[in-house]
């Protein structure tokens, strides 16, 4: 496992900038999967919010995220993981109706299943308050 990163280190690998960018802290990760931290769910201002909530199906764009960092890290140049395509959710259990009232943090972890230069699939959990939120299976195609 690595040391942790903070929002500025993930900013830079992530294709995502500004408010868009939903991820405070990476706790650790190796070649295998990535954990990572946020408080980003309770922020008024995030973007994903509407009618003044944050469904708990958002939580699959934090996981989106994790996968996407995770990518920029293995891949050791320092550069930022280029914007991908969603190509396939499978299996996505969510367990809450809405993100944005779970108290602390939320922790999302990805585990790689495959990863190849043209895309890649995670299997991911989102949790927070002591419980369980969402999980599923993601698939995504790189340009």
């Amino acid at each position: 496992m690595t040391p942790p990163l903070g929002r500025d280190a993930i900013a830079r690998l992530l294709p995502h900038q500004g408010e868009m960018c939903l991820l405070d802290r990476v706790l650790a990760w190796d070649e295998g999967r990535i954990g990572c931290e946020t408080a980003q769910h309770a922020s008024p201002r995030n973007p994903l919010r509407r009618d003044g909530m944050l469904p708990a199906i958002c939580g699959v764009e934090f996981a989106l995220q994790a996968m996407a960092l995770h990518g920029a890290l293995t891949a050791g140049e320092g550069r930022a993981q280029p914007a991908g395509y969603l190509s396939s959710l499978r299996e996505v259990v969510l367990e809450a109706e809405r993100l944005d009232d779970v108290p602390g943090p939320l922790g999302i972890t990805a585990e790689t299943l495959v990863a190849e230069a043209r895309g890649f699939i995670y299997r991911f959990a989102v949790a927070g308050g002591g419980a369980a939120l969402l999980r599923g299976q993601a698939a995504v195609i790189l340009p």
